[in-house]
């Protein structure tokens, strides 16, 4: 799992650089710490810190009622919640990574969404996967070299 600064950890949760300095001083937030003294923030504390802040987020969102422009409702309701890892484009298309916990989801959409979207590394971003057909299948174990080498009689 990825190890973040301080700052990128800070900007990742949405919170100053020094309030994330005090969490951490105060033990809310687990770090490693280089050869030089330095934190390290892994990535499973920020999931775990992301997690605990959404549900107040979306409370004071709704408190506010404000019209802001912002989507309030969608009929999707596969959505992941990750932070945008590598964007390309080139041409017409454009392929975006996103770091969903310990997982990636690649998306292939237009160059002009990415610019409209104004993608970049270390984003958040939510996926939102709607399909009509999802398939599921099972792997069997593969049979040992030992098994194929015998002859049958």
């Amino acid at each position: 799992m990825a190890q973040l600064t301080v700052r990128a950890a800070a900007s990742r949760l949405g919170v100053g650089y020094s309030t994330l300095k005090q969490w951490i001083y105060q033990g809310r937030v687990r770090t490693t710490q280089t050869a030089g003294g330095h934190h390290r923030v892994p990535e499973s504390e920020i999931d775990r810190l992301t997690t605990r802040k959404e549900p107040d987020k979306k409370a004071t969102a709704r408190a506010s009622g404000a019209a802001s422009g912002l989507i309030v409702a969608l009929s999707g309701r596969n959505r992941l919640h990750g932070f945008v890892d590598e964007v390309r484009a080139d041409g017409l298309l454009g392929q975006v990574r996103l770091r969903i916990g310990d997982q990636t989801l690649t998306a292939v959409i237009t160059a002009d969404a990415i610019q409209e979207l104004k993608l970049r590394r270390g984003d958040d971003a939510v996926a939102i996967i709607k399909s009509t057909e999802v398939m599921i299948a099972r792997e069997a174990e593969i049979p040992s070299l030992a098994r194929r080498g015998k002859r049958r009689k």
